[in-house]
């Protein structure tokens, strides 16, 4: 019989065991790993139905897009054909990167609100900012520039009921004086305005820690790429849980980093393909960190 003494004393262990468990265990959906498309740039171009299709019988759920433009739109198809492809293969595409350079050089904004127009067609929460031209990123008061451009952007989607993130790289650590880029853009941006999309690898590549980041900005990181960093020679990809990226360790800190949705990335070192590589990658984080 289960007296209430023992009830308690079960509901105790699990209570421990829940403060124990990785806290992105209860969040993330495992039909919602993601693949930032660029990952397959070589392939997608080619036949972009061939590969949506590939993506989802990979095991994927979600997909981040890269490349749309006015012009070629996605890869030749409009936002709506697109939209259909992905209804076809059971995808979702939370968030796109889309590039906003001429936007961050003189606050022109033609594509951000083209890249909004496609955002919306496609059903996403987030256009990401993915890069910032070597010429606008000189110097602090530069990055105070960008971050300016970022809230105004940010408030331009959420007229529209979109979100805006930034997506970095390595350079944005780079330090002038006792600050780096990457600092100055969270402390001058709106925390209601612009979200921040980590990209793991280049945060490790740089010298920096995720986890760090994540206390000293909780919440704000609502989108990770993911990507291994190859032990042998760090400029080189390679399948998740095969590198020197402790991601069991920043996965178990999802919640504080405010992680909503992840994307596998593999931008190199296809092992033995690079369907094959992002499989692998798929495979391991279902099985190993959600």
């Amino acid at each position: 019989m289960l007296t209430r003494r023992k009830f308690l004393a079960n509901g105790g262990i699990l209570a421990a065991a829940a403060l124990i468990t990785p806290s992105c265990a209860f969040a993330i959906d495992k039909k919602a790993v993601g693949l930032q498309l660029y990952s397959l740039r070589d392939e997608i171009s080619k036949n972009v139905a061939g590969v949506l299709a590939q993506v989802a019988k990979a095991g994927f759920g979600e997909v981040e897009t890269y490349g749309f433009s006015k012009r070629d739109q996605f890869w030749g198809l409009s936002p709506k054909e697109f939209k259909a492809l992905l209804d076809k293969n059971g995808l979702k595409t939370p968030s796109g990167h889309y590039g906003l350079g001429s936007y961050l050089a003189d606050g022109n904004t033609d594509e951000l609100k083209e890249a909004i127009k496609a955002a919306k067609t496609l059903g996403a929460k987030y256009i990401t900012a993915p890069w910032i031209d070597e010429a606008l990123r000189k110097s602090a008061d530069d990055y105070k520039v960008i971050a300016k451009r970022l809230n105004d952007a940010g408030k331009l989607c959420a007229q529209e009921g979109v979100k805006l993130a930034y997506h970095n790289h390595d350079f944005e650590f780079q330090s002038f004086g006792n600050t780096t880029g990457y600092d100055i853009l969270l402390k001058e941006t709106d925390k209601s305005l612009v979200d921040f999309e980590m990209d793991l690898y280049w945060v490790v590549r740089s010298g920096n820690d995720p986890i760090r980041l994540f206390k000293e900005h909780s919440g704000r990181f609502t989108m990770w790429h993911v990507k291994d960093m190859d032990k042998a020679n760090p400029e080189l990809n390679t399948t998740v849980g095969t590198g020197s990226i402790d991601f069991k360790a920043i996965f178990a800190e999802a919640k504080l980093s405010g992680m909503k949705h992840f994307f596998i990335e593999h931008e190199n070192n296809y092992v033995p393909s690079a369907i094959g590589t992002l499989t692998a990658s798929c495979t391991y984080i279902k099985k190993n960190l959600l």
